[in-house]
């Protein structure tokens, strides 16, 4: 039973990141088009099939999600925008690719209405679309490799950033978060994912072709424990399966908590995992360089001081990440962990009348990350 009632604030760096994440969304759907061009002109066109086939495959895949929850939730309208288009032309917008257009518009107008549940609502609605972003940006994070590792794991540590912060708003008694501790949950998650997005940006340098296998067969390494995971994420048989899948993909770059209970052997393995691939990776890269260097060539001391580093900077990556553990995130035991299961999300639409505003999928996953 439900028993405690929460109105969560939307505070103003919440809706700071939510504003920001829609022009940084618009800004890499140029920098997409750009290189496009780019691969175009160079008539690069395997490079630009390739490009196009991961864009439009994630695009594809986020509005699956949102057109799923949409489902899940039996198309309940909660803003004034959402009540505009009828289920059929939510079907179209998802369709032509617009959902998380709609969703962006429909979560900002939520905030800035005068409704007494407007905020609630509004940080309600948010938890779906930083899941959202999470599952663009990892979805596009193989073709953003023409970017740079620096800006593609920016990216992606910032839509990790604000996937945290969603989450720590099902801790009523912690609702006030300090920045300080996004801004160091940002830098851990910007060095682990530079160092890999690194080690296989130099791999693909001179093994072009395989980063592909590498890509397939770590995949169904990483999706087979998904499901060993016994995830219960989505509502549907068909639909966890897609979420397993998805968690396979994400954890390609970087961990995802996605099961209840202590993760730390979990999490260990894990990244003894990466730091393992990312090794081999590197040591490919080396030995290719110093044996048959592709167009550019680096001298094997050079190569192997990169090597290093890249491995370096991911061991520094969990050195920050156990510090901000250590100091900023909050481990609570089972007994703790009651008030985010509590969480009930309920407004008072009229003296006599209550609803329920809670997002279940959303509190499932802040379940697990805080266990």
């Amino acid at each position: 039973m439900l028993g405690t009632r929460t109105k969560f604030k939307y505070n103003c760096w919440d809706f700071f990141f939510t504003c920001v994440g829609l022009p940084l969304f618009m800004l890499d759907i140029v920098l997409d088009v750009l290189a496009a061009v780019s691969f175009y002109k160079e008539r690069a066109y395997v490079y630009l099939g390739v490009l196009l086939l991961f864009l439009l495959g994630s695009s594809l895949l986020t509005q699956a999600y949102s057109w799923l929850w949409y489902s899940y939730d039996e198309f309940e309208r909660k803003t004034k925008v959402e009540k505009l288009p009828s289920p059929r032309q939510l079907k179209l917008l998802h369709v032509f690719q617009l959902g998380i257009y709609f969703r962006y518009r429909h979560t900002g107008s939520s905030a800035d209405e005068q409704e007494p549940d407007s905020e609630s609502i509004a940080v309600s609605l948010n938890h779906d679309l930083s899941m959202l972003r999470i599952i663009e940006t990892f979805a596009e994070s193989a073709p953003q490799l023409h970017k740079g590792a620096v800006g593609s794991a920016s990216a992606i540590a910032f839509t990790v950033t604000t996937y945290h912060r969603s989450l720590r708003s099902f801790l009523p008694d912690k609702e006030k978060q300090q920045i300080t501790s996004s801004v160091i949950y940002f830098i851990w998650n910007l060095v682990l994912i530079s160092s890999r997005l690194t080690a296989l940006a130099l791999f693909a340098s001179v093994l072009p072709c395989f980063i592909f296998t590498h890509f397939i067969c770590s995949w169904l390494v990483l999706f087979f424990f998904a499901w060993r995971s016994k995830t219960d994420f989505m509502d549907s048989p068909c639909g966890e399966w897609l979420y397993r899948a998805t968690v396979g993909l994400i954890w390609y770059f970087d961990w995802f908590n996605v099961a209840e209970g202590k993760t730390r052997y979990r999490t260990a393995l894990y990244h003894g995992y990466i730091l393992t691939d990312i090794c081999i990776l590197c040591a490919v890269w080396c030995w290719k360089m110093s044996t048959d260097p592709p167009d550019f060539v680096i001298e094997p001391t050079y190569a192997l001081i990169t090597a290093v580093c890249v491995v370096a900077v991911y061991i520094l990556g969990l050195i920050l990440k156990a510090i901000y553990y250590k100091l900023f995130h909050p481990n609570l035991d089972r007994d703790e962990q009651q008030p985010v299961d509590e969480v009930d999300f309920r407004m008072m639409r009229s003296t006599t009348e209550v609803s329920a505003h809670y997002n279940k999928r959303m509190r499932k996953l802040a379940k697990n990350f805080y266990s």
